[in-house]
């Protein structure tokens, strides 16, 4: 997450939070528990320090702080007033906290937040006093008549808090996955597939014996034009030429192959593929790439092959390949569905 997005989020929780101390000190006030009242005063001080790390950027210092008060805060309330009242459940909320927050302290670094002894020393704490006031019963004596409902509510607020920041941890996995598959899958430069997903694909349609036709595309003296131009303008003449692919072959699979060579799967008859490749090669040439003052004229060279059954996916590209050379030393700029056209 953004660190803007994520001091929002801290902020709207932080307030949740003050309020929900306001509604505890209002009903600590009811039951008339006067220590437990007094003792919501330096509670509400505590988020509103808060406010200000939050303000100042200091979130490791506000998760630590929030972290040491609510487990302190849990055990003061279930020591004074038993556990049938449900504030020991609060110490199950910060589970998930633990989590995120090292998972944020890592992105964001250093490091400052291990979550399984965070988590393992609010556990020996919870059993201490959670024990403590089971055996010795509530420290204050005082009428138990709003227990249950009392007890139904800070389970519904502990629910809600276990459900949010699991939902967010679950989240962020599956942003991490999809980022990780994309860089496992996509070239960075002209965002298309690389190499290695195509090949993958290749060897799929192999398996399932799948009719589709191979075009190997080869950019004509792209050397020449980085020697000219420089490099940047070499990255440019790719990116456009990606652009031009995958607009006029809307439902080809297209990758980058390697270099200035794209391979593309297309999926509708050998004639008509032969027909998109040339509408392809026709539109490139009569376009230039801007680049900077120059205007780069640009050609491309097309080998195309059919599968036959059984084909192997490098014996099929080897094909699509030996057709793409074929035609790079016998004037460039055109189609070669064979070698003996």
């Amino acid at each position: 997450m953004e660190p803007a997005k994520l001091k929002k989020v801290a902020v709207v929780i932080n307030s949740i939070i003050l309020l929900l101390v306001f509604g505890h000190m209002l009903f600590f006030y009811n039951i008339d528990v006067p220590f437990l009242v007094a003792f919501s005063i330096p509670d509400a001080c505590i988020y509103l320090i808060g406010f200000i790390l939050i303000y100042f950027n200091k979130l490791r210092a506000y998760v630590w702080m929030v972290y040491c008060w609510v487990t302190l805060y849990t055990g003061v309330t279930t020591v004074c007033i038993g556990s049938g009242y449900g504030f020991h459940l609060y110490c199950f909320s910060l589970i998930p906290i633990f989590f995120v927050t090292e998972y944020i302290s890592y992105k964001i670094k250093p490091r400052t937040m291990r979550a399984v002894p965070v988590g393992i020393v609010s556990a020996i704490f919870y059993i201490l006093y959670t024990s403590y006031s089971t055996f010795y019963g509530p420290v204050l004596d005082f009428d138990q008549h709003h227990r249950t409902m009392f007890w139904s509510f800070n389970a519904l607020i502990v629910f809600c808090f276990l459900i949010y920041f699991s939902n967010y941890l679950i989240k962020i996995i599956i942003n991490s996955e999809e980022k990780l598959t994309q860089a496992a899958q996509i070239d960075q430069l002209t965002n298309l597939y690389n190499r290695h997903y195509m090949y993958e694909k290749l060897v799929t349609i192999t398996n399932e014996d799948i009719q589709c036709v191979l075009a190997i595309t080869d950019i004509d003296n792209f050397k020449r034009i980085n020697d000219t131009y420089g490099h940047n303008a070499g990255d440019e003449v790719l990116r456009c030429v990606s652009e031009q692919i995958s607009k006029e072959c809307p439902d080809c699979e297209i990758s980058r192959w390697g270099g200035e060579e794209f391979l593309i799967i297309s999926y509708v008859p050998f004639a008509e593929t032969i027909t998109m490749m040339d509408n392809l090669r026709k539109k490139i040439e009569s376009s230039h790439v801007n680049f900077e003052t120059e205007e780069i004229a640009v050609t491309i060279t097309v080998g195309i092959a059919s599968r036959c059954s059984g084909q192997k996916p490098n014996e099929w590209i080897q094909i699509a390949d030996n057709r793409l050379y074929h035609g790079k030393n016998n004037g460039k700029n055109c189609i070669v569905t064979g070698i003996d056209t």
